[in-house]
C-alpha cells in the first residue's frame, strides 16, 4: 500500500477538494482506497462524500480503547472507496499526544487497500509534520498566489529540521550544533540548508550519513490548485526552483488543476466534482493527476523511524519561528517586479497579520512547554 498524504502550507487552496477527488478517481481506476480525514480541528471530507449521521471517528477511536480502527471505516456508496472520518467535535482531537500518534501511523500503516490518501490539517503544527513524512511522497497543494506559495515553501523547510531532528541523536555535535543555531533566533529564518548540512557533514559525519539516508526516500510531490490562467503555472515553477535551491530537495509536478465555480455547487449537493460534472476542466485536471500517480514509480518509504520517535523541543522551537525577514523580501521582490497590484499587497499584508498572530500564540504556548519539559 501507497500512503499518501496530502498537507498545504495555508488552509483555503482547496486541500480537501483534491483529497475526496482524487481518492475516487483512483478507486475508479480499480484500485482499493482508503482516504483519511486527519484534518481533525476542521474535518469536511464527509460533507464531500455526502456521509451523514457519522457516530464516531479518528478522535472517538483514540480516546477509548474499546474501539478497534475498524469500527470506525465506512464503505462509501462509491466502489473501492473506504472513508476514516475525523473528528473536528471531540475536544483535543487536533492535539494528539506522541502515543497516539503512533498508534493511528501504525493502523493507517496496516490498512489491507493500494492506496491510503490522508487529508491533512493546514500549516506547520508538529503533528501534521510528522503525518506528511508517514510517506516519502506527500503531496503538496497550493494556489498562484504569494502567501500560499511561500507558506509552502516553509512548511517543506519545517519538513527538512524535522528529519534532521530525528537523524541527530541527542548530545551528538550535529544536534548541539543545531540547538547552538536555534538559540541565534533569526539566523534559522535565512539559513541556507545546503551550507548548514556541508557544517554538519564536517562536524558530525554520523549524523550527516544517517540524515542523508533518510532524506534519501523523501520526494515530496507538488500540485497547483485554483489556477485561472496559464501563467499562473510559472508560479509552481518558482516554488520548485525555490525548494531546490535553498532545501536541496526537489518535487516531483504531478500538474495544475482550474478553478471551477461548479465546485460549490458540487459541495452544495454534497457530491464530488468527478461524479457531478466529470467532464469539467476541473475534473480531468484530477483524473491526470490520478493517471501519474498510478503510473510513478518512486516509492513512498517513510524518512521517518516513528517506533523511536518523540516529540523533540527544539524541534518545536525551531517549527515556532516566524519567518519575518524572508516573507518581507518576498513581498519586496514581487513588487519591485510588478507582479503585485495593491489590493494584492493590502491583503497580503492582512494576512500575514493574521499569521504573524497566530504564530506568537503558538511560540508563547512551546516555550511554556518546553520550560516545564526542562
Amino acid at each position: 500500500m501507497k500512503i499518501l498524504p496530502i498537507a498545504s502550507g495555508k488552509g483555503g487552496v482547496g486541500k480537501s477538494l483534491i483529497a475526496t477527488n482524487l481518492s475516487l478517481a483512483l478507486a475508479q481506476a480499480g484500485k482499493k482506497v482508503v482516504v483519511a480525514d486527519l484534518d481533525l480541528g476542521g474535518s469536511n471530507i464527509h460533507i464531500m462524500l455526502g456521509q451523514t449521521g457519522i457516530q464516531k471517528g479518528i478522535g472517538v477511536f483514540l480516546s477509548h480503547r474499546n474501539y478497534k480502527f475498524d469500527d470506525i471505516i465506512i464503505q462509501t456508496e462509491y466502489k473501492n472507496l473506504r472513508f476514516v472520518p475525523g473528528d473536528a467535535e471531540v475536544p483535543g482531537a487536533a492535539n494528539l499526544k506522541c502515543h497516539q500518534k503512533k498508534r493511528l501511523i501504525r493502523h493507517l500503516g496496516s490498512l489491507k487497500a493500494d492506496y491510503c490518501i490522508v487529508d491533512l490539517g493546514a500549516g506547520t503544527h508538529l503533528n501534521i509534520v510528522d503525518f506528511f513524512l508517514t510517506s516519502g511522497t506527500g503531496i503538496i497543494v497550493t494556489e498562484p498566489t504569494p502567501t500560499a506559495n511561500l507558506n509552502a515553501y516553509l512548511f517543506l523547510k519545517n519538513t527538512i529540521f524535522r528529519i534532521m531532528d530525528t537523524s541527530f541523536s541527542k548530545g551528538s555535535p550535529a544536534a548541539e550544533y543545531i540547538a547552538g543555531l536555534s538559540k541565534q533566533g533569526s539566523y534559522l529564518q535565512r539559513v541556507y540548508i545546503p551550507n548548514l548540512l556541508e557544517h554538519v557533514r564536517e562536524k558530525d559525519l554520523e549524523s550527516y550519513t544517517k540524515f542523508q539516508e533518510k532524506i534519501h526516500n523523501f520526494h515530496p510531490m507538488l500540485i497547483l490548485n485554483m489556477v485561472e490562467e496559464p501563467k499562473d503555472v510559472k508560479k509552481a515553477d518558482k516554488l520548485r526552483r525555490s525548494c531546490r535551491e535553498y532545501l536541496n530537495i526537489d518535487m516531483v509536478h504531478l500538474g495544475i488543476v482550474y478553478r471551477d465555480d461548479l465546485q460549490d455547487v458540487a459541495l452544495n449537493a454534497r457530491l464530488p466534482m468527478l461524479l457531478y460534472k466529470p467532464k469539467s476542466v476541473l475534473s480531468q485536471g484530477i483524473y491526470r493527476i490520478a493517471d501519474k500517480i498510478l503510473h510513478n514509480d518512486i516509492q513512498g518509504l517513510s524518512p521517518l523511524d516513528f517506533e523511536s520517535l518523540n516529540e523533540g523541543y527544539e524541534t518545536a522551537k525551531i517549527e515556532a519561528e516566524v519567518d519575518f525577514e524572508m516573507k518581507l523580501d518576498y513581498i519586496k521582490e514581487l513588487l519591485n517586479t510588478g507582479t503585485l497590484s495593491e489590493g494584492e499587497l493590502i491583503e497580503t499584508i492582512k494576512t500575514q497579520q493574521f499569521e504573524i498572530r497566530q504564530l506568537k500564540k503558538e511560540n508563547t504556548l512551546l516555550k511554556k512547554k518546553i520550560i516545564n519539559e526542562r
